[in-house]
């Protein structure tokens, strides 16, 4: 392993683990109602984001299109479903719900290429899709309970992915235009909570203050990490990181708060988690076998270029 991709599984361990302790980081802002946590992510994730590209010299890539403006404000508006209902979720005590989201979620990626794109699926990649589909619904028929923040999370998350495909903007641009298409309501929003007095900043406490002014960061660097990560390491390696942090998110709700865990609970997360250990290996022999080619296609090709060669000196002894 070269230092190049040493440092990108560093950076992506770092990204996918920091996304896996984020339940710990809203717990603490348990004080705080999630909307209001939700608002202050957007304003001080655009302020961070924004300090970076100034940074780098970046802020004439935030110049786009109006077709790119209006897929980033609808892009934008998936984010902000998901991050409310995530953070409304791990506050309300459903981490696990929230792990089980994005655990499917590549799942849910694939099925929608097939939809949207016509992405032919491979055999392992539809039993895969089939397990987790059972795992979520042994859950609805186990606990009367439709999990609708796991699917919530998954889809919103899918579809988010699967309209940035469709821009040509980098990460951390597109994010900045998407937090500041919601940015006003979000201002708004907190200008009435604190005209009626009940706004967080400021009237809690010290710590509570850093917290919300320090959701920015906690947005924000993950994607930094996670864009290094990116470059430097291959999509299957990438593909298999990014169960680092449900896994994260699992074993806080599990271990750390004491979420009910039974063993109908257990049963649809084997079903799931075995749809990805299919999925992963299918992805891995897959990539394997597009990148190397057998013996039986080498020899194919090395037969067509001694015909090709032949034909070549034919034609060089032809008369004109």
């Amino acid at each position: 392993m070269n230092k190049s991709t040493l440092a990108g599984l560093l950076a992506g361990i770092g990204a996918f683990g920091l996304w896996g302790l984020l339940p710990a980081y809203w717990k603490a802002l348990h004080q705080v109602p999630a909307p209001e946590i939700f608002c202050h992510r957007v304003l001080w994730c655009l302020v961070f984001v924004l300090l970076v590209l100034a940074l780098q010299k970046r802020l004439s890539e935030l110049t786009v299109s109006r077709t790119s403006l209006g897929l980033l404000g609808i892009s934008g508006t998936l984010l902000c479903i998901n991050w409310l209902t995530y953070i409304w979720g791990v506050n309300a005590g459903y981490v696990l719900d929230a792990s089980m989201g994005y655990y499917i979620n590549p799942l849910v990626n694939v099925l929608l290429g097939c939809i949207f794109f016509r992405d032919r699926l491979r055999p392992f990649q539809v039993l895969a899709i089939l397990l987790a589909a059972i795992g979520v619904g042994y859950m609805v028929y186990s606990f009367g309970r439709f999990p609708w923040i796991a699917l919530t999370l998954a889809l919103t998350f899918g579809f988010y992915g699967l309209i940035r495909k469709k821009i040509a903007v980098e990460s951390l641009p597109g994010l900045s235009i998407e937090m500041s298409v919601l940015c006003l309501p979000v201002l708004g929003y907190l200008a009435f909570r604190h005209g009626q007095g009940l706004g967080a900043l400021g009237t809690i406490d010290v710590q509570v203050d850093l917290l919300l002014i320090g959701a920015g960061a906690v947005t924000a660097v993950p994607l930094l990490l996670f864009a290094f990560c990116a470059r430097r390491l291959r999509l299957v390696e990438v593909g298999i990181l990014q169960y680092l942090a449900p896994t994260g998110m699992f074993l806080l709700g599990v271990f750390a708060y004491h979420e009910p865990f039974n063993i109908s609970r257990l049963l649809s997360f084997i079903f799931i988690w075995t749809g990805i250990a299919i999925y992963i290996l299918e992805s891995v022999w897959h990539y394997k076998n597009a990148s190397v080619k057998s013996p039986f296609a080498l020899a194919r090709d090395q037969r067509s270029e001694v015909r090709d060669q032949k034909s070549v000196k034919t034609s060089r002894t032809k008369k004109p």
